[in-house]
């Protein structure tokens, strides 16, 4: 050590580096004392500080708070609070979970600031009213727009789940008037099937936001021909043998729903359905039959009707002073019924114990037509028309006789004196 302190290289050496390293703490010391100093304090206002609220949303709704954004003043060591304000990390918080709905004057609370920052808030309280959420039920309805290609037509809209849940503060609810989507069918040649986004719309129309589960629908839209549900006509022919009768026709369906052109279907005011021949049938039976397409009408739903013909023994009843009825009578003449001679009529009938027991002269209509039958006396049938499911009890030709005559001229006044004829006129005397 001696021998390197004896050389003056060294000792130049080790003096230059103390130099230099004496320059250094020296001017460290004063750029220090120039800048910034941690222990320097300094005081910063933030302005338009949005709060943060703490709450059970899925229970609770802020409808207002005042003043929604406050002023912060910062205090405390310059390099801390240069901390908090580069990095943004702080809250102003305002904590609702002690409070229920009403009313409400709260005082706020800084979150994220370290403890050697001192934190004022302006104001200090904000006043908030809150409101409890309810939930209702409301159907879905769907707006089908467009118009679907030629020929076709647009159905009912299919919607699955056809109602959802509106979760809202009381006083918005009460403004809901309904649920709304809308699906456009425009030139659609088959079904349209998509999801929906739903909307709640007020009275007004006015679109209301609020939380919706589910806030999106399945829809499917039928495109079909066009159509109509009529009454389903059906034919029964035949009759059972001697000694039995229908008592009851009843069938299932008793519409049909047809499918065609419009034109088709607006004229239909019902639908011919299938014949049934019931041709000697002594005993109750049901039918499954086919209906067939009719008309231009392309579709049936539905396709098949059952039939159930009700068939009992018998009862015959005889009918007496049924009334016979003219038609077809000339102004000009006068027309009666000379045979039988009371102008009515004695017949029997059949048919099922509960049709007959029930029946009466006014359910049965005897009509004699002399349509175009020039003067004189003729014998003519008597058609009846019997109650469905009543027949005549005998083979029975029912006829009558009428005459028919031409009306007496006038030949008398409206006093009764006979009036005179043009050729009995007094003539002028002579001069």
């Amino acid at each position: 050590m001696d021998k390197w302190l004896r050389n003056t290289n060294v000792v130049r050496i080790v003096a230059l580096v103390i130099s230099i390293l004496l320059w250094v703490v020296v001017h460290m010391e004063e750029t220090n004392i120039s800048g910034s100093s941690p222990l320097r304090q300094r005081d910063e206002t933030i302005n338009n500080v949005a709060i943060t609220t703490k709450y059970d949303e899925t229970h609770y709704h802020i409808s207002s708070m005042s003043p929604a954004n406050v002023q912060i003043i910062l205090s405390g060591k310059e390099s801390a609070v240069k901390k908090v304000t580069a990095s943004n990390t702080y809250q102003i918080e305002l904590d609702l979970t002690q409070v229920g709905k009403g009313d409400h004057q709260l005082a706020l609370k800084p979150v994220g600031f370290p403890t050697d920052v001192e934190v004022q808030i302006i104001p200090k309280t904000v006043h908030v009213i809150i409101e409890e959420l309810q939930m209702k039920e409301v159907p879905v309805v769907i707006n089908v727009k467009g118009t679907p290609s030629a020929g076709l037509k647009a159905g009912q809209p299919i919607v699955k789940p056809n109602k959802v849940y509106i979760t809202a503060q009381t006083s918005k609810l009460e403004q809901i008037e309904n649920v709304r989507g809308e699906v456009s069918v425009d030139k659609a040649q088959s079904a349209v099937t998509k999801q929906v986004k739903l909307q709640a719309f007020d009275k007004e129309g006015k679109e209301v936001t609020v939380n919706m589960n589910p806030p999106v629908v399945d829809v499917e839209v039928p495109i079909t021909s066009p159509f109509q549900t009529i009454p389903l006509q059906l034919k029964i022919s035949g009759e059972p043998p001697k000694g039995f009768a229908i008592s009851m026709v009843t069938q299932s369906p008793d519409k049909v729903t047809v499918y065609g052109t419009q034109d088709v279907v607006d004229r239909m005011e019902f639908y011919q359905g299938p014949q049934l021949n019931i041709q000697d049938q002594k005993e109750t039976k049901e039918y499954s039959l086919d209906i067939p397409l009719r008309n231009k009408v392309t579709q049936l739903d539905p396709a098949k009707v059952t039939v159930k013909v009700e068939i009992v023994p018998s009862i015959t009843r005889a009918l007496e002073n049924v009334p016979i009825t003219i038609i077809g009578a000339n102004e000009n003449y006068v027309t009666k019924v000379t045979t039988p001679e009371s102008a009515q009529l004695n017949i029997t009938v059949e048919g099922a114990p509960t049709i007959i027991d029930q029946l009466k002269v006014q359910d049965v209509q005897a009509i004699l037509d002399v349509s175009n039958l020039p003067p004189g006396k003729h014998e003519l049938k008597v058609t009846l028309n019997l109650p469905t499911y009543v027949k005549l009890g005998l083979p029975q030709d029912v006829k009558a006789t009428v005459e028919i005559s031409e009306k007496a001229a006038a030949n008398t006044t409206a006093n009764g004196a006979p009036s005179a004829s043009p050729s009995a006129s007094p003539k002028a005397a002579n001069p």
